[in-house]
């Protein structure tokens, strides 16, 4: 090995290191919840001494807030308006919602740690929660975009509502998922329910 491919195998080795821990603490999570999760755990899960872990992540709290973005990052490319050329602003719409819920289906972490901490109230607030609700007002901007695009003649308070309204009931369908497991088929589901918000929005515009 060369001097300069050297730099290069230390860095795809610690890619790849990051990666492998990240995946061990989405599993660790999914089964035990944010307080069954330790280090030692992850450790044994995928491999790699705690040192290795501590190298990347200063603490479990700093990497459980890692497993939340990365799998965000890989959902907020879904959440995206397809263009005039597929159609109506209801397939549009009705696209989109299936993309959501696909993203979803295939990285789920970041909305169910998420919403397992957003429910618990601890004296210190993991770093966790605190990006996970940053994430969803990122979440919230995007829906509201998208109806501002649509419907131009919303108010801010309709867009408000609606964009309210869309993320609680996806909120609500996921988590009926999770329950219900694969019999559940999210993407009709998601369909539907940005069909009802956009019939909702386009009779609030058509009121105004």
């Amino acid at each position: 090995m060369t001097r300069a491919q050297a730099p290069r195998r230390k860095r795809a080795n610690g890619v790849e290191s990051r990666q492998r821990i990240l995946d061990a603490a989405v599993e660790i999570a999914g089964e035990r919840g944010y307080d069954g999760t330790s280090i030692a755990a992850v450790s044994a899960k995928c491999g790699l001494p705690a040192s290795s872990i501590y190298w990347h992540f200063k603490d479990k709290d700093d990497l459980i807030a890692a497993v939340i973005e990365r799998s965000f990052e890989t959902w907020l490319t879904a959440v995206e308006l397809p263009g005039d050329e597929v159609g109506t602003p209801l397939e549009r719409v009705t696209a989109m919602a299936a993309n959501v819920a696909k993203s979803l289906v295939d990285a789920p972490d970041f909305l169910r740690l998420g919403l397992m901490l957003a429910l618990e109230r601890r004296p210190t607030e993991p770093r966790g929660r605190t990006v996970f609700l940053q994430v969803r007002e990122i979440t919230h901007q995007k829906i509201a975009e998208v109806l501002t695009t649509l419907f131009p003649g919303l108010d801010e308070a309709a867009v408000h509502t609606l964009t309210t309204y869309a993320v609680a009931g996806a909120d609500g369908l996921f988590v009926h998922r999770e329950v219900g497991g694969e019999s559940v088929d999210l993407v009709a589901l998601f369909e539907l329910h940005a069909q009802l918000v956009h019939d909702a929005a386009a009779r609030m515009a058509a009121s105004r």
